[in-house]
């Protein structure tokens, strides 16, 4: 079977870039089941229930996200109500919402998704090392294709965990810094890897962001406000082919397409 995994999907620019060209990318590489980052699509700061319905009323299957999530303060019981968007999985059990999906795909195969947090330059939360391994046991109950995302800062923290998940996951997907890393492989017990799978939207920009902006707030230290850029529109993100039967990957490839193809 055969999983896409968009990176994460940055303001209105990316959110158009996906419905104008997620339908064609589905039934070019034969996608059974879709999952997207969304911790950034409403005007690159968090997700409003609005969109998420609209995501979750396209061709994606299941939404995944990170610290940004609590950026609109709409979505929090909104997340309490939808089991098909994620929040990272080892915040505390009091948190709303879920870390876990479980679910069938186009194909009628059971798929288990985990969404996890690292904790290097990022809020000190439950350990995702730990949490992610119970939940994976948990998860391998019902099904051994299980794709994680892992939503870090450090590169180090996220090849760690790419190790440490090596043959109990199927894959482990690195999102959050929005600069795609060009490391994807099989690690040595079958688990697909990638650093980061990069940022869907205008790659003319700063993480996303308008550069000017950027830079002054660099400049002057001053918390101004951020806006979308938009130019060099991109979609990025990875397609992973898993064998059903033991869970284990088979391929990773690399996906970064310009809006004009």
């Amino acid at each position: 079977m055969r999983v896409l995994f968009i990176g994460d999907i940055f303001g209105k620019p990316g959110r158009r870039l996906i419905q104008e060209k997620l339908h064609t990318l589905l039934q070019e590489y034969r996608i059974d089941f879709c999952i997207a980052n969304i911790e950034n699509a409403a005007a690159g700061f968090g997700v409003t229930p609005k969109i998420a319905d609209q995501f979750l009323n396209s061709e994606i299957d299941l939404l995944t996200s990170g610290n940004h999530i609590w950026d609109k303060r709409g979505i929090i019981p909104y997340l309490a109500e939808q089991p098909r968007l994620l929040r990272p999985h080892n915040y505390p059990a009091r948190t709303p919402g879920t870390g876990i999906y479980i679910g069938d795909t186009r194909c009628g195969v059971r798929i288990g998704v985990l969404n996890l947090q690292g904790r290097v330059f990022m809020p000190d939360i439950d350990c995702p090392f730990t949490i992610g391994l119970e939940a994976i046991d948990k998860i391998r109950k019902q099904t051994p294709i299980i794709v994680v995302d892992f939503h870090a800062e450090a590169t180090s923290e996220k090849q760690a965990i790419g190790w440490y998940l090596d043959g109990r996951a199927s894959a482990v997907i690195g999102t959050h810094t929005h600069v795609q890393t060009a490391d994807e492989r099989i690690l040595p017990h079958g688990t697909a890897f990638i650093t980061d799978i990069g940022m869907t939207g205008p790659h003319d920009s700063v993480i996303g962001s308008i550069p000017d902006l950027s830079i002054d707030r660099f400049l002057s230290q001053m918390p101004n406000r951020l806006e979308p850029a938009s130019g060099n529109l991109k979609i990025c993100g990875a397609v992973i082919e898993i064998d059903e039967k033991s869970g284990l990957a088979q391929s990773i490839e690399r996906l970064n397409i310009p809006a004009t193809l």
